[in-house]
């Protein structure tokens, strides 16, 4: 069931690429007619900066998480905080790489079928039009798994906080004594009274 939770997840990184990818390769009005027909910067520029872009977010949403609990768990030292699970964000990674590749190749060789151009299948990938589509759908999924660790990291603090209030309210709770308000003095004067005499009766 979590897992098809990931299917918007994926229709959106194929959205942002394709809007990406057609803005890139659209010739730029201010270049010259020489550098229009080449159509958008290269690959290896895209590659750099969205791959640099994706590792500044990604290291910046895992760090501020991690932060946070960290804070937490110190007013709290009796709390186990969670741990970052780095190799969720990597499998996370992969899966997410490889399903919005597919996604997008597909979903691009359906417009060229209804089109009329025709099913290339994977070949969109490798494209003229497409050709920044590989590296910008890993940094959209790059930054996406590192958001995604980030949020199930604070969640797992929540969800801890969550368990010991509950383990507290179910607990049995031990009565309280009640106060004793008698006088402590009380037995000490008693003896003083039990010895004392009254008057002698008249003969």
């Amino acid at each position: 069931m979590k897992r098809l939770l990931w299917l918007p997840a994926v229709a959106v990184l194929v959205l942002v690429a394709r809007w990406l990818c057609y803005a890139l390769a659209a010739p730029s009005p201010l270049a010259g007619p020489l550098e229009a027909s080449v159509g958008g910067p290269r690959t290896v520029v895209v590659t750099l900066v969205s791959l640099a872009l994706a590792a500044g977010v990604s290291v910046f949403a895992v760090w501020i998480a991690a932060l946070g609990v960290r804070e937490r768990a110190r007013l709290r030292p009796e709390r186990i905080a969670p741990s970052l699970r780095l190799r969720r964000l990597t499998l996370r990674f992969a899966g997410l790489y490889a399903a919005s590749s597919f996604a997008f190749a597909m979903f691009e060789s359906y417009l060229h079928w209804r089109a009329g151009i025709g099913f290339h299948g994977l070949s969109c990938l490798v494209g003229p039009v497409h050709r920044n589509a590989i590296p910008i759908l890993g940094a959209l999924a790059l930054a996406a798994a590192a958001l995604a660790e980030a949020g199930a990291h604070v969640l797992a603090w929540m969800r801890a906080v969550v368990r010991e209030l509950l383990r507290r309210r179910l607990a049995p709770q031990q009565p309280a004594a009640a106060p004793d308000f008698r006088d402590r003095s009380l037995p000490r004067i008693a003896p003083l009274i039990a010895r004392t005499r009254g008057p002698p009766l008249l003969a």
